[in-house]
C-alpha cells in the first residue's frame, strides 16, 4: 500500500514549471518560496532570485523542488567547480562564491536567533574562514559494488537519494584521499569481498592517513595483501573493521598508526582513533579554539566546565590558562581518550567524567562544584536538557559552540528569556565550505 500511495503522489507532480521569487534560505541552504500558501524548498536557489522550478516531492505541510530555469541570478552565484555537483549529496553550496557562503550562513544564524529564539540580535564577530577546498579530514564514505556499472562506487550518497553517487574525485576532501577515489575503487574491485564492504572510515591527521574498511565477511589472505600493497604505495594505514569501532585493526603485520592533530600555538597534540569524533577542518578548529580563549580571558582563578567535551578539544586548551577545568562527555571511550591526551600533554589541572547530559546531573560530585565559566559544544540536538543545571552553577559567562543554528536559537531563547542571560556576541565559522552546515558560536553573560 505504501508503494501505491507513493506512486499516486508522484503522479500529481506537474512537469509545467512554476515561476517564483526566492524569499530566503532554509537551514540546509535551499531556497525558500511559497506557492498557494505552501512553503517550497528549492535546491540551488538563492534569495531574491526569480526562478522556474518543478516539484520533486510534495508533503502535507511543505514541498520540494528543483530549478529548471534561472530568470534572474544573484550576484553571488557562480558555476560549481566540481563536475559531480548537483548529483553528489556531499555539497550543496558550490553555486555560491566561496567567500560569500559564510555571510549567507551568518544571515541564516541571525534569522534563526530572531525568529526562533526571540532574542535581541547581538554584535557579530567577523566570521572565521580558511581554505575553501581540500579541507575535509574526517568522513565516512560509502562503498557499493554495482555489477551493472562494472565498478565499485566510493564516495557519498546522491542528493536526497539513498544511492551512492558515481564520482571520480572529491574536491573538498583532503587530497590524500579525495584524489584517489578511482584508485580505491579499482583496488576494491580486486577483493573477493568487494560486495561486502559497505563503508570506509576516513581519518586524516596532521601526519598520517588511516582508512578503516567495514567488512561484513572476513578478508582473505589475498585480500589483505591487496590492501597492504595499496597502503604502502599511497602511504595510507589500511585497517579492517569487522563490527563496531573498537574492532578497527591494521592489516596483519602492519603497525598501528595513531592519527593526531596539533595546536602549535599551545604546544598541544591530540591523538585519536579513526572512528572517534574530531572536527573535520583543522584550520578552522585552531581559529575556533583561539577565539574561545580570547573571549574567556581566563586566569588561574577561573573554574571552567566543558560540557560535551569529546576527547578534550576545548578542555585541554582551556586548562593552559584556567585554574581548573572539568570536562563532561557521554561517550566512555572518548572520556578515556581525553584522559590519555591530558597525560600525553602533561596537563594536570583537568578532570574528565562520563555523564548522560540529557538527564539530571545535580547529584554527581563534579556537578556540586561552582563554575564561573561554562563552554557548551553539543551535537545537533542542542543543549536544552542541560540548561536547567545552570541555576545551581550560576556561571558569569557561557560560550556555546553549535553545529545547528536552529537548536542554538532555541537554547538562546531559554538562556535569555528564562534564565536571565544576555546574548552578548555571536559569530559563524566556515567549518564546512560548500555545504549547508552552519557552525557558530554565541557568548551569553549574566
Amino acid at each position: 500500500m505504501a508503494r501505491q500511495r507513493s506512486r499516486a503522489r508522484k503522479k500529481k507532480f506537474s512537469d509545467i514549471p512554476i515561476q517564483v521569487t526566492i524569499e530566503s534560505l532554509a537551514h540546509d541552504g535551499r531556497g525558500v518560496a511559497h506557492v498557494d500558501g505552501k512553503v517550497v524548498f528549492i535546491d540551488e536557489a538563492l534569495p531574491d532570485e526569480i526562478v522556474e522550478f518543478v516539484y520533486t516531492d510534495q508533503r502535507k505541510d511543505y514541498a520540494e523542488g528543483k530549478v529548471v530555469k534561472q530568470i534572474t541570478q544573484a550576484p553571488v552565484r557562480v558555476a560549481a567547480k566540481c563536475p559531480h555537483y548537483g548529483v553528489c549529496g556531499g555539497c550543496s553550496f558550490q553555486h555560491v562564491k566561496p567567500e560569500a557562503q559564510i555571510y549567507l550562513k551568518q544571515d541564516l544564524l541571525k534569522e534563526q536567533l530572531s525568529r526562533l529564539g526571540k532574542v535581541e540580535l547581538p554584535e557579530f564577530w567577523e566570521p572565521l574562514t580558511a581554505e575553501y577546498w581540500a579541507y575535509r579530514r574526517k568522513a565516512r564514505m560509502g562503498v557499493k559494488y554495482v555489477p551493472k556499472k562494472g565498478r565499485v562506487l566510493v564516495g557519498f550518497r546522491e542528493r536526497r537519494n539513498p544511492f551512492l553517487a558515481e564520482i571520480e574525485a572529491c574536491s573538498i576532501m583532503h587530497p590524500s584521499v579525495g584524489t584517489k577515489l578511482m584508485e580505491l575503487s579499482a583496488m576494491i574491485e580486486q577483493l573477493s569481498i568487494k560486495a561486502k564492504i559497505p563503508q570506509i572510515e576516513v581519518a586524516i591527521g596532521d601526519d598520517a592517513c588511516v582508512l578503516a574498511f567495514r567488512t561484513l565477511e572476513p578478508a582473505t589472505i589475498a585480500d589483505k595483501e591487496i590492501l597492504r600493497a595499496f597502503g604502502q604505495e599511497h602511504n595510507i594505514s589500511m585497517c579492517l573493521q569487522s563490527k563496531g569501532p573498537d574492532t578497527i585493526v591494521p592489516i596483519d603485520g602492519e603497525p598501528t598508526i595513531v592519527p593526531n592533530y596539533k595546536l602549535p600555538d599551545l604546544g598541544i597534540q591530540f591523538d585519536f582513533k579513526p572512528a572517534m569524533f574530531t572536527q573535520v577542518n583543522y584550520a578552522i578548529n585552531r581559529q575556533m579554539i583561539k577565539r574561545v580563549l580570547e573571549v574567556f580571558q581566563l586566569n588561574k582563578n577561573d573554574i571552567v566546565l566543558d560540557l560535551f567535551c569529546g576527547l578534550g578539544n576545548f578542555t585541554l586548551p582551556l586548562a593552559t590558562q584556567a585554574g581548573h577545568v572539568v570536562g563532561i562527555e557521554g561517550d566512555l571511550p572518548l572520556v578515556k581518550h581525553a584522559k590519555t591526551n591530558a597525560e600525553l600533554n602533561n596537563i594536570t589541572n583537568v578532570e574528565f567524567h562520563v555523564a548522560d547530559l540529557t538527564q539530571p546531573v545535580a547529584e554527581f560530585s563534579w556537578a556540586k562544584q561552582r563554575f564561573n565559566k561554562i563552554l557548551l559544544d553539543p551535537s545537533r540536538a542542542g543543549a536544552a536538557d542541560v540548561l536547567a543545571n545552570l541555576t545551581q552553577w550560576q556561571p558569569e559567562q557561557i560560550l556555546y559552540v553549535s553545529c545547528n543554528p536552529a537548536t542554538l536559537a532555541r537554547d538562546a531563547g531559554i538562556l535569555v528569556n528564562e534564565l536571565g542571560y544576555k546574548l552578548s556576541k555571536a559569530g559563524v565559522m566556515d567549518m564546512f565550505p560548500h555545504t549547508g552546515h552552519v557552525e557558530s558560536m554565541a557568548l551569553f553573560v549574566k
